[in-house]
């Protein structure tokens, strides 16, 4: 937000700071002249209104994207901002066909419930009968790409195979979409299984308003008995900015009318939903909290019931890796029983184990389907996946460090020459602050501090940043916007990749102040609430 006379106020006073005529050693006036050359480059970016715009939303990669000179001059950043865009499109087009999109999902049923509920009367004399068996009784596999053809058309194929006691069949699926405009897309699919006869579909997505959409879905399915069509059309309007209303109508085998309303916030997840159907009618009701923290913490709960009978679920869910989510969901039911129902999301894939663990309600499957998951999670995250993240942080900031090693090199050379340049000035300012009991800055470090006792095994990486702060006082007064300080003159990163923090000694009107910055956050000294206390 910096206007036009700011930006030559600042560029004036880092070019008498710089310039290679103000200093007489040979050494410094090398690298005066560098510093001046890249003081320069950053004032005939930021100077010129179109340039500054493009650096402004999109930073240095928006400069050195091709395509700009095509641009009129004396655009609105707005302008600008749709060139950008255009010119990202036809990138994009040029890598359509790297791009398959995969998705899919892994099944394993496991019946366990021989571990409560056991026939011992039937096998009293089989040899091993005293020990619970445990089987895989179902299994599902389906799997799906995209094949991008245009920029308005994409190839999808799927396939899934299915296995249940023994018997089992499969499917393949070809379907073909194109995006006919800004409000809609339709989609023609194709299907043939071993199960089923051929099938023939056709989807409708289409915005009716900027608020409101529908989805129309028609399908044949042609078997031994002849054709079955179906039909399903799903209403949806957004009540409110996290509220979304649907009434879904479904006509064919399973024909039913749904309505449910979902609201969606940074914090919580809740939907209700009324059906009214055949062979089923039911009425559900669930609820997810959100938690705030780091590794993205869910917890749920739900309560469905009907002329099938009602379920009770309630479960967490946690990321354990950047690209993992695993969750485990406790389904208690009459008359369907106790299951346990394992999933983790890895990247695109799916992995699901859902466990019957008994037809009965029983307290001990459902104490141990509770607590069984939580203990063997909390031993394996710290036994297992907390090493396992530390280790692969560590190779991470090593390769990061390693990319930028002759970066951050050359970084440090020009932010000590500039220290070394600004000693003159510096020792001005101080004598002009010192008159006035004004703002002298006694000390100050940037980089990696370790305050928290449980991470006092790591090691402290900070640089001094007295001076290059120091140079940047006027008036008596101090002011850090929000953005990384390693940018200021006279500093760099030296703690590539891990959190960083600007902590300052300094003096005013002849009392000492402390004050620690997050590294982004920004900073306006002097301050009273920064006083250090003399009886303390």
């Amino acid at each position: 937000q910096a206007s036009q006379e700011e930006l030559k106020a600042a560029y004036r006073r880092l070019c008498m700071l710089y310039h290679p005529d103000k200093h007489r050693d040979p050494e410094l006036k090398t690298q005066a002249e560098r510093l001046f050359n890249l003081v320069h480059q950053a004032y005939e970016v930021l100077s010129d209104p179109q340039t500054r715009a493009i650096y402004d939303i999109y930073g240095r990669r928006g400069l050195e994207m091709e395509g700009w000179e095509v641009v009129e001059r004396k655009r609105t950043p707005a302008e600008i901002r749709e060139e950008f865009e255009r010119l990202q499109r036809e990138r994009e087009e040029r890598r359509l066909q790297q791009r398959t999109n995969p998705k899919g999902t892994i099944s394993v049923g496991i019946d366990a419930t021989d571990l409560f509920d056991r026939y011992n009367e039937e096998y009293e004399d089989v040899p091993g009968s005293s020990f619970p068996q445990i089987e895989i009784n179902k299994m599902h596999i389906s799997q799906s790409i995209e094949a991008p053809l245009t920029a308005t058309d994409t190839a999808i194929l799927s396939g899934n195979l299915s296995t249940q006691n023994g018997n089992g069949g499969g499917s393949i699926n070809v379907a073909l979409r194109r995006v006919t405009s800004a409000k809609g897309w339709g989609e023609l699919e194709f299907g043939a299984g071993d199960l089923q006869g051929p099938l023939f579909g056709l989807k409708i997505f289409r915005n009716l308003t900027p608020r409101c959409f529908i989805t129309t879905n028609c399908a044949l399915q042609f078997s031994s008995r002849g054709v079955r069509p179906g039909l399903t059309t799903v209403l949806a309007r957004n009540l409110d900015k996290n509220t979304m209303g649907y009434l879904q109508w479904r006509w064919g085998i399973q024909s039913a009318m749904n309505t449910s309303i979902v609201r969606d916030t940074k914090t919580s997840h809740f939907t209700v939903a009324l059906q009214l159907g055949i062979p089923h009618s039911f009425m559900m009701v669930s609820y997810q909290h959100k938690f705030q923290d780091e590794d993205q913490t869910r917890v749920k709960g739900s309560l469905k019931a009907g002329f099938f009978g009602t379920i009770v679920e309630y479960g967490a869910e946690r990321k354990i890796s950047r690209h993992s989510i695993l969750g485990a969901t406790v389904s208690v039911g009459v008359p369907q029983g106790v299951s346990l129902k394992i999933k983790l999301n890895r990247a695109s894939q799916t992995y699901f184990f859902p466990v019957h663990l008994t037809d009965q309600l029983l307290p001990s499957a459902v104490f141990y389907a509770t607590v069984g998951p939580l203990v063997i999670y909390f031993a394996m995250h710290r036994l297992i996946i907390k090493p396992y993240l530390r280790a692969q942080k560590e190779r991470d900031l090593e390769k990061q460090r390693e990319s930028t090693a002759s970066d951050i090199l050359q970084k440090k050379q020009e932010a000590e020459a500039a220290v070394r340049l600004m000693q003159e000035s510096v020792r001005r300012i101080i004598e002009a602050e010192e008159a006035r009991m004004g703002l002298i800055v006694v000390n100050a470090w940037y980089g990696k501090f370790v305050n928290d006792n449980s991470r006092k095994n790591e090691k402290v990486k900070v640089i001094d940043v007295t001076v290059p702060l120091q140079c940047l006082v006027k008036d008596s007064k101090l002011i850090l916007t929000e953005a990384s300080k390693a940018g200021l003159p006279g500093f760099y990163d030296p703690c590539v990749g891990e959190e960083k923090s600007l902590k300052v000694l300094y003096q005013f009107r002849g009392v000492l102040h402390q004050v620690m910055s997050a590294d982004n956050e920004a900073l306006r000294i002097p301050k009273q609430s920064h006083r250090i206390d003399a009886d303390g």
